[in-house]
């Protein structure tokens, strides 16, 4: 009988411990979470598309940006001349944009900013969030567009 009830305890005490063990976020949870904190609820204003800088002025009204709603999953923006819209999905360094939408106004004296950032958007599948940096990637890990932080985290 002390023998069932010691082996009775031991179980239940492994149960117990092997539950509030899987209740902890693993280390890739964390890394995920931190991530994604970074990317999104900031307006991310670019400074590079591919090996191009961008130069800008604080008067400046066509610089490409890009923002990340947490809890919509919807992006927005400008590619320097129209609206985007859209929406994404991201995980710890994956950035998959869908639905991407936008205005068609006449885009004079740009520089070409707007086609160049379309085409680069649409080859995202990657990001890097780090401090007020965000890098969007292809699948190859080039650089497609940089981007700045223009102000703290919401």
């Amino acid at each position: 009988m002390l023998k069932q009830l010691v082996i009775i305890c031991a179980l239940g005490s492994a149960a117990i411990l092997s539950g509030c063990q899987s209740s902890l976020p693993s280390a890739a949870d964390v890394q995920t979470a931190q991530s994604l904190q970074l990317l999104q609820n900031r307006t991310w204003i670019a400074t590079q598309i591919g090996n191009t800088e961008i130069k800008k002025t604080p008067q400046a009204h066509n610089i490409p940006s890009l923002q990340f709603d947490e809890a919509t999953k919807n992006v927005s923006g400008s590619d320097g001349c129209n609206r985007l819209v859209g929406a994404y999905a991201a995980g710890r360094d994956t950035l998959q944009l869908s639905q991407m939408a936008g205005t068609r106004m006449a885009c004079v004296n740009n520089g070409g900013i707007d086609s160049e950032f379309n085409q680069a958007i649409a080859k995202v599948t990657h990001y890097q969030a780090y401090g007020k940096t965000l890098k969007l990637l292809d699948r190859h890990g080039n650089l497609l567009i940089q981007f700045e932080s223009a102000v703290q985290p919401r």
